[in-house]
């Protein structure tokens, strides 16, 4: 969406005042724990863009709260699977053999948006040393939150999703719904019946560049939204406006509980697609 456009369907600008005020009526409070998704366009026009979503993220939460972001690259990843686009077979090797190691502080995010990426870059911040599936986070608890992240499961306990599961994190999606839920996949670990498949990266070993090929769940979000209506359903889920975007606060916990039954109970292993 064109900044021409988000202009004309933004009745008065956001500020970092605003939004912190539409936080707080969300229930976003102070010292939470709280991983963040994010739909920039669906807010409307924002005084400051990014940043400002941030640091009003920032004082809600105050200097003991804990911000997390996706900040993924799936762009670092065997090109005989890329579909958008694809590259020809004959480009293949090549990328495998030239594509740089993942660099927490170089490698850019991708298909993340623009928020993750201004986040990540942020004094202070700290990303997770996964060379697919990172993730950033800022505040009191981070060394913490991203220090044990395994290769694979990349979603599982050993993950930065799995220190929000075990400490009580909470779960924004502002302007985006339960299909961008990342801590989902958490779920589909806990599930444990998701076909695997093998994925390659290039990551630094011991000091040197290496194409690392290792196997890890094939995860898949199609049945997200559906898992999401059911569990609004039976929980009262706290829903505001963030600027003119639709936002939900979710306690993680109880989400992932929820979806790792409601996985048991509506996914079955032989229906589920290989992709």
């Amino acid at each position: 969406m064109s900044e021409k456009t988000v202009i004309e369907r933004t009745e008065r600008p956001n500020t970092i005042e605003t939004l912190k005020k539409d936080f707080s009526a969300l229930g976003l409070k102070k010292d939470d724990l709280v991983i963040v998704h994010t739909s920039l366009s669906k807010i409307g026009w924002i005084s400051g863009g990014p940043v400002a979503y941030i640091d009003a993220l920032l004082e809600v939460v105050g200097p003991n709260g804990t911000i997390l972001m996706p900040t993924q690259t799936g762009d670092n990843s065997d090109p005989a699977d890329w579909e958008n686009p694809p590259v020809p077979k004959d480009w293949v090797q090549t990328i495998m053999r030239t594509m740089p190691a993942f660099d927490v502080d170089k490698t850019p995010t991708r298909g993340m948006g623009r928020v993750p990426e201004v986040f990540r870059k942020y004094p202070g911040a700290v990303r997770s040393n996964h060379p697919m599936d990172s993730f950033v986070a800022l505040g009191r608890e981070a060394h913490e939150a991203v220090r044990d992240h395994v290769l694979s499961p990349a979603f599982g306990l050993d993950s930065p999703l799995g220190y929000l599961y075990l400490n009580q994190g909470r779960i924004l999606l502002t302007g985006v719904g339960y299909e961008s839920c990342t801590a989902l996949h958490l779920a589909e670990c806990l599930f444990d019946s998701v076909p695997e498949r093998k994925i390659g990266t290039a990551m630094m070993h011991r000091g040197k560049r290496i194409w690392r090929t290792f196997s890890d769940y094939d995860y898949d979000s199609d049945d997200f939204p559906l898992l999401g209506t059911a569990y609004e359903r039976e929980r009262e889920v706290p829903i505001h406006n963030v600027g003119m975007a639709e936002t939900r606060l979710i306690d993680m916990t109880d989400l992932i509980d929820f979806a790792t039954k409601w996985m048991r109970k509506n996914r079955k292993a032989d229906s589920i697609k290989s992709k």
